[in-house]
């Protein structure tokens, strides 16, 4: 029993040295990215989404079908191809002729939102590129997951998809996991907003948390001074006293912007009892369609897929050309946050069935 004991120290120590060690890696792998990426650029990629979908039907039509379906398949396709292509052709002849009607075009955006909403940095090209093409009938589809942030950060988020519904294009946008908070500022935008059935959707509502170590100074006889100009120039500080007038403005200002948030989700889902969700409060999917939170029940992979059945569907990306220190900190920060995952994942194994 002992020796297991001193097993479990030898290996509780040594995970902790690797943990530390990697974190340090990556802080400084990070620190040289960040002080190059004013100087990058990057480049959009389009990816036409209706032959991704055609060439994995197509690997699956060669194991499934026996050799005279697959024949048959092909020749109808084919006979297909011919006549579209024909159609194609008669397009082009009434452009010449002025006639600008075509098929339906769907643009796919994706944003995976952090507390500072990063992802803004690509999601302001991608709509950019898209709005230099798209026309009022077509439509842009956000595939969209965060758990929200900074209250500018995501307004800024939320202004580039208001410029989409400024120029009259049709915005849709899916939520698989989440959209909380920040995120639900963005996806209440929507035309029409489609969730899955158990995407956490809501936390209307605004949070400020400052740790004080005040009091630990002043046991050990540390001053603190602030110098400042302004009535309210600070607060709540981390290391100044907390008082009751500077805690009682910051309550203000919370509420100032929880009220301007409110008005927001009311103004663009008018339907919604605002007073009643607008709680700081969180529902899966199907509670949130029943608030009327949302519009349709239904994954973003099912929303592709039925949009390339009627249009051309193309996924649109900015990317910005990673250096050998972003490679070399994004394998770290996953392998730190594979560590944790397995720890988490262990430690609630027997919690969650």
């Amino acid at each position: 029993m002992e020796y297991l004991t001193q097993y479990g120290m030898f290996l509780a120590k040594a995970v902790t040295i690797v943990v530390a060690i990697l974190i340090v890696l990556g802080a400084i792998a990070n620190a040289g990215s960040k002080q190059r990426k004013g100087a990058r650029k990057g480049h959009i990629k389009i990816n036409p989404l209706n032959e991704h979908f055609d060439e994995m039907r197509d690997e699956v039509r060669h194991v499934v079908l026996e050799k005279d379906e697959l024949k048959a398949t092909y020749k109808l396709e084919k006979k297909r191809s011919k006549a579209e292509h024909k159609s194609k052709k008669k397009h082009k002849s009434d452009m010449d002729e002025g006639n600008v009607e075509r098929k339906k075009r769907v643009y796919v955006l994706n944003f995976k939102g952090d507390i500072a909403a990063n992802a803004v940095t690509c999601l302001r090209e991608e709509i950019t590129a898209t709005l230099s093409m798209a026309q009022e009938q077509d439509e842009v589809l956000v595939r969209l997951e965060s758990p929200g942030g900074m209250v500018h950060a995501y307004g800024l988020a939320s202004s580039q998809l208001l410029r989409i519904k400024n120029n009259k294009i049709p915005l849709t946008i899916c939520v698989d996991k989440v959209a909380a908070s920040g995120g639900y500022m963005m996806a209440c935008l929507a035309d029409k907003l489609v969730v899955a059935p158990f995407a956490m959707i809501g936390s209307i509502g605004v949070l400020v948390q400052v740790p004080n170590f005040h009091r630990i100074l002043k046991k050990h006889d540390v001053d603190y001074e602030i110098i400042s100009a302004g009535e309210y120039k600070r607060t709540l500080t981390t290391f100044g006293e907390i008082t009751k007038k500077g805690k009682e403005k910051v309550q203000e200002d919370v509420q100032v912007i929880h009220d301007i948030f409110k008005k927001w989700v009311k103004d663009h889902r008018p339907s919604v009892d605002i007073e009643k969700i607008a709680t700081g409060e969180v529902w899966v999917g199907m509670q949130a369609k029943e608030k009327y939170m949302v519009d349709e029940i239904k994954t973003s992979d099912e929303c592709i897929v039925s949009a390339c059945e009627e249009a051309d569907v193309y996924e649109v990306e900015y990317a910005i050309q990673k250096s050998f220190q972003d490679k070399l900190g994004a394998i770290f920060e996953g392998t730190i946050e594979k560590l944790f995952s397995s720890w988490f994942e262990k430690s609630n194994q027997n919690n969650f069935y």
